[in-house]
C-alpha cells in the first residue's frame, strides 16, 4: 500500500510581484491599530502647532568684501591672510566661518548687554536662547549673509539683528588691526632666527664640500668617466702582456723539463746550489774523500784504520753538505752526491725562465694596481649621485632660508603699512525692518501636513510591524502557496463549536445531523478524493496536521461520516496515542483500542465500536510508553492490511507532523496522506518545517484541507465558493465535531 510520489518541493520563497489584493486584505485586517496610531500622531502634532503663540522674523543682510587699498597703493598686503576670507583647507568655507563668528557667544553677550534684554524673571537673557532663534543664511551666488531672528516681539527682533550686525563689523575691524600688530611682532621676532638659519645653512654646505673634496660635481663626474675608460684600456693592454709573459714562462718551463729531465723547481734549486760557495766547497771536499776512499779500498781492507777514517769523513761531509743544501734551497732530501753544476746553455735557459717569471710577476702587480685604481674611481662615481643629492638638499635648505629671510623683511614693511589703516571686510547692505505679520503661518501649515504624512507613515509602519511579528499563516492562499499542493477543500469557521459537542449524544445523532447543505464542504472533499482515486486506489487515508489544534480530528470524523453517509463502509481509526480525542466525541470508552490490538491483547474487531451501519470507530486504546514503536511495527502494517480488506475506506487520525514521526510512519503504510491546516494556528515556520518533513519522506500527499477559515479575513477570490454553501443560520445547524 505504500505509494511513493514526490508531489511538492522543499521551498521556494522566491520574490513575487506586489499582490494588491493581499495588501488590501492586510490593511483590512490591521486597520484598527493603524487608524489609532494615525489619529494619535495627528492629534499630538495638531495640538502642538495650534497652541504655539505667533512669532515674528526680522532680517538684515551683510556684504563681505575685500579691502582694495593695498592693490591701489601697489603693496601686496598681508591682509591676504589677515582681512580676507581665505580658508585654511580645501574643504573650508569662509562664509561658514563668518557665520560661526556671528553666532559666537561674545557677540551675543554684547548684543544682550547693549539692548538690556531681560527674561520674564528680570534677569539677563541667556545666550543660548538668542542663538536658538538666530539664523544665518548664505545667499546663493553672492558673498552676502542674511541674518534673521525670530521672536515674539517684532521690534525686539529687528533691534537684535541690527545691533548684532553692527557689533560684528566693529569686531571685524578690531580683529584685523590686532592681527596686523600681532603679525608685526611675530615677524620682528622671526627675523633674527631666519638670519641664523641662513648662516647655519651656508656653513653646512661649505663643510660638506670640504669633507668630500668637492669642487664641481658635474665636472668631476665627466672626468671620472674618462679616467675609468683610460684605466680599462690599460688593464686590457696589461692583461695581453701578462698572457704573453705567462706563455713564455710555460715554454721555458717545458724546455727545462725536457732538456734537464727535472722540474723547474728542482732546476732552480740546483742553480742556486751551483752558485753557493759554501755548498760547492763542501761538495769538492766530499768528492775528494770519496775518490781517496775508492783508491784506498783497492789496497786496504774495510777494517783498516785509514778506510774507517775516510768513511767517517765521508759521512760527516755528507751530513754537512745536506745541511748546507737545505739551508740554501729550503728543501729536504736533496741528494748530496749529485753534481749541482750546469753547463752554460742550461744556465742561460734558467736565466730566461727567471726573467719570464719576473716579468709575469711585474705585470700581475701592475694589473692589480690598475684594477684597484678602477675600483676606487668606480666607487667614487657610484657615490657621486649620493653626494650630488646631499649637496642639492643643502643648497635647497640654503635657498629656503634665504627666501624666508627675504620674505620676512618684505612682509615686515607691508605689515607696518597695514597696521596704520582702518580696514574692514564687511558692511551692512540691508538693515532689519520691524516685521508686520507673523512668520510662522506657512510653517504651521507645513507642520500640520507633515504631521498627517507622519501619521500615515507610522500607521504603515505599525501594519508592517504587526505583520512581521505575527508569523501565523492567516490566509487560504498563503497556506496553499506554502505547501504548493492540491487544495481538496476549505472549511469555514462558524464560531465557538463547543456547545455543539454537548448536543452529540451518540454517533447516530452525529451522522444524522449532517444534512446535505451543512455537509457540502465534506462532500466536496470526498469528491476531490474520488478524482484522486482515478489515478490510484485510495482506501487507507492518513489525516495529519503540522501542529496541534488545527482540527484534524474534527476533519477526520466529519470526512468519515460523510463517506459513510454516501454508502461506503468506513473505519475511523484514532492513531493519535499521545493525545487521543475521537472517543470523547461520542462518549466512548478508551480502555480497549488500537494499542491493544497491535500488541495482540485483543482482536481489533473486539475494540471496534459501530457508530452507524457504515461507520465504525477504533479508539486509540491504552496510551503506551512508546507509541512510535507500536505504530512502526509489522503488527500495525498487518492490521492496516486487514482493515483495507474489510472496509472500503480507512480514515486514520494521527499526531502532528513536526512534533512526532507517527504520522510519517503511518503514511508510508497508507495509500496517501491528507494534510489539515488552520490559518491563525499554524505559523509560517511550522508550515515550512512540515512541508520539508513530507518532502524528505517522499510520501504521497493527496492534498490540503484548510480548516477554520474566517471569511472576513479572506479575499473573495480566494474562497468565492464558501458563500454559496454557508447560510446565516449555519452556526445553529453545524455538526462538525470540535476536537483537538
Amino acid at each position: 500500500m505504500k505509494y511513493l510520489k514526490p508531489v511538492i518541493t522543499v521551498d521556494s520563497r522566491e520574490p513575487e510581484e506586489i499582490n494588491f489584493s493581499k495588501v488590501f486584505s492586510i490593511i483590512k485586517r490591521r486597520w484598527k491599530p493603524a487608524l489609532g496610531v494615525f489619529g494619535v500622531t495627528s492629534v499630538i502634532i495638531g495640538l502642538g502647532v495650534l497652541t504655539k503663540p505667533p512669532s515674528y522674523t526680522a532680517q538684515g543682510k551683510l556684504l563681505l568684501k575685500l579691502d582694495a587699498t593695498p592693490s591701489l597703493t601697489g603693496i601686496q598686503s598681508p591682509r591676504e591672510n589677515i582681512s580676507t576670507f581665505t580658508p585654511l583647507t580645501s574643504e573650508g568655507n569662509p562664509l561658514k566661518t563668518e557665520t560661526e563668528i556671528l553666532l559666537s557667544t561674545p557677540l551675543i553677550q554684547e548684543t544682550i548687554r547693549q539692548l538690556n534684554l531681560k527674561d520674564e524673571q528680570g534677569n539677563a537673557r541667556a545666550e543660548t536662547e538668542i542663538q536658538k532663534q538666530l539664523q544665518i543664511i548664505n545667499v546663493p551666488g553672492a558673498d552676502v549673509l542674511q541674518v534673521s531672528y525670530t521672536g515674539k516681539n517684532p521690534q525686539e527682533s529687528a533691534e537684535i539683528v541690527n545691533h548684532l550686525m553692527s557689533i560684528y563689523i566693529n569686531n571685524n575691524i578690531d580683529n584685523n588691526r590686532s592681527q596686523a600688530i600681532a603679525a608685526r611682532k611675530f615677524i620682528s621676532a622671526q627675523l633674527p632666527i631666519a638670519d641664523v638659519a641662513v648662516e647655519r645653512a651656508e656653513a653646512e654646505l661649505r663643510k660638506f664640500k670640504e669633507l668630500n673634496q668637492i669642487v664641481d660635481l658635474n665636472q668631476e663626474a665627466t672626468s671620472t668617466v674618462e679616467i675609468i675608460k683610460n684605466i680599462e684600456q690599460q688593464i686590457t693592454q696589461t692583461q695581453a702582456e701578462l698572457a704573453e709573459a705567462n706563455n713564455y714562462y710555460q715554454v721555458f718551463q717545458k724546455q727545462i723539463q725536457s732538456q734537464l729531465g727535472m722540474s723547474v723547481q728542482d732546476a732552480l734549486a740546483r742553480s742556486a746550489l751551483s752558485q753557493s760557495a759554501g755548498v760547492q766547497d763542501i761538495l769538492k771536499k766530499y768528492q775528494q774523500v770519496q775518490s781517496e776512499l775508492a783508491i784506498q779500498a783497492t789496497r786496504l781492507s774495510d777494517n783498516h784504520p785509514s778506510i774507517i777514517n775516510l768513511k767517517r769523513q765521508e759521512t760527516a761531509l755528507k751530513e754537512l753538505l745536506k745541511t748546507r743544501v737545505e739551508a740554501v734551497v729550503k728543501q729536504q732530501n736533496v741528494v748530496a752526491q749529485e753534481n749541482f753544476q750546469f753547463e752554460e746553455p742550461q744556465q742561460n735557459l734558467l736565466e730566461e725562465l727567471v726573467k719570464a717569471q719576473a716579468k709575469s710577476l711585474s705585470l700581475s702587480s701592475r694589473l692589480a694596481a690598475l684594477e684597484n685604481a678602477k675600483t676606487n674611481y668606480q666607487q667614487r662615481a657610484t657615490n657621486l649621485p649620493k653626494l650630488d643629492k646631499e649637496q642639492r638638499q643643502l643648497q635647497r635648505k640654503l635657498e629656503v632660508a634665504q627666501s624666508t629671510y627675504q620674505t620676512l623683511l618684505q612682509k615686515l614693511q607691508e605689515v607696518q603699512v597695514t597696521q596704520n589703516q582702518n580696514i574692514g571686510n564687511a558692511r551692512i547692505i540691508e538693515a532689519a525692518a520691524i516685521p508686520r505679520s507673523p512668520s510662522d503661518s506657512t510653517k504651521k501649515l507645513v507642520i500640520l501636513g507633515g504631521g498627517g504624512i507622519a501619521g500615515i507613515l507610522l500607521a504603515i509602519f505599525t501594519i508592517f510591524i504587526l505583520e512581521l511579528v505575527d508569523k501565523s499563516s492567516t490566509k487560504v492562499k498563503e497556506t496553499q502557496d506554502i505547501f504548493g499542493c492540491t487544495l481538496l477543500g476549505v472549511i469555514p469557521y462558524f464560531g465557538n463549536l463547543s456547545k455543539y459537542n454537548s448536543q452529540l449524544q451518540n454517533v447516530e445523532q452525529a451522522a444524522t445531523r449532517i444534512d446535505v447543505q451543512d455537509n457540502e464542504f465534506y462532500k466536496n472533499i470526498q469528491t476531490n478524493l474520488k478524482f484522486r482515486s482515478l489515478e490510484q486506489s485510495l482506501k487507507v487515508i492518513v489525516i495529519a496536521s503540522a501542529v496541534h489544534n488545527e482540527g484534524k480530528s474534527t476533519v477526520a470524523a466529519n470526512l468519515a461520516a460523510a463517506m459513510a453517509k454516501a454508502g461506503s463502509r468506513v473505519l475511523l481509526v484514532d492513531a493519535d496515542m499521545r493525545f487521543p480525542s475521537l472517543h470523547t466525541a461520542w462518549d466512548l470508552t478508551n480502555e480497549i483500542g488500537l494499542s491493544n490490538a497491535i500488541v495482540g491483547q485483543y482482536g481489533y474487531k473486539v475494540a471496534v465500536k459501530a457508530i452507524t451501519p457504515n461507520l465504525d470507530v477504533l479508539c486509540s486504546g491504552v496510551v503506551p510508553p512508546n507509541p512510535l514503536a507500536l505504530l512502526n511495527s509489522a503488527q500495525m502494517a498487518a492490521l492496516i492490511s486487514e482493515f483495507s480488506s474489510n472496509y472500503k475506506f480507512v480514515i486514520i487520525d494521527t499526531p502532528s507532523i513536526i512534533y512526532t514521526a507517527d504520522a510519517l510512519v503511518l503514511s508510508e503504510m497508507a495509500d496517501g496522506v491528507v494534510l489539515v491546516t488552520r490559518p491563525g494556528v499554524i505559523d509560517v515556520d511550522s508550515a515550512y518545517r512540515a512541508k520539508e518533513a513530507l518532502h524528505n519522506s517522499r510520501l504521497n500527499l493527496l492534498g490540503l484541507i484548510i480548516n477554520g477559515v474566517v471569511q472576513k479575513n479572506e479575499h473573495k477570490n480566494s474562497i468565492h465558493y464558501l458563500d454559496r454553501y454557508t447560510l446565516k443560520d449555519s452556526q445553529d445547524r453545524q455538526s462538525n465535531i470540535s476536537l483537538n
